[in-house]
């Protein structure tokens, strides 16, 4: 067995399975981005029929996660007009994504990337993502060799 110490390609595209299939349950298209500790692009699925202009948006929602170290959704609420964090969408070349669906893939108190879903409602970009979240989770906390052994 080995320990989880950073996101690997393989986990990456694990996780992506998983949110895949969370998407085709819920019957949508999705574009999933998983992305680094420093918000570097791992991994990337664009599902068929997904719209062209989440591929950025998923990445940023990742990035994001990443950058703020915190789910997107917590920036949806905080962002507002009169919010403690309005504007915060217009820093950062614009990359800051106030929309739900990114969230952060923590390891034992650390954050090691995150994945960020495009193309449904924000609940269902949440949904997805928490697909991917709580598979890696079960895989963090297990210590699982190959990632192949959690799909």
């Amino acid at each position: 067995m080995t320990k989880l110490t950073k996101l690997t390609l393989e986990v990456a595209k694990a996780l992506l399975h998983y949110a895949e299939r969370k998407a085709k349950e819920l019957g949508i298209s999705e574009d999933i981005a998983i992305v680094d500790d420093g918000g570097h692009l791992i991994a990337f699925h664009r599902m068929d029929d997904a719209r062209l202009a989440g591929i950025d948006i998923a990445q940023n929602k990742a990035w994001t996660a990443v950058a703020m170290k915190m789910p997107t959704s917590n920036l949806a609420k905080s962002a507002l007009p009169n919010g403690p964090l309005y504007g915060i969408n217009t820093t950062n070349q614009g990359r800051v994504v106030v929309l739900s669906g990114g969230i952060p893939l923590v390891r034992e108190g650390r954050i090691v990337g995150a994945i960020g879903v495009s193309g449904g409602s924000g609940e269902q970009d949440v949904a997805v993502a928490n697909a991917a979240v709580q598979a890696f989770e079960s895989y963090a906390h297990a210590r699982i060799g190959t990632a192949n052994n959690f799909m």
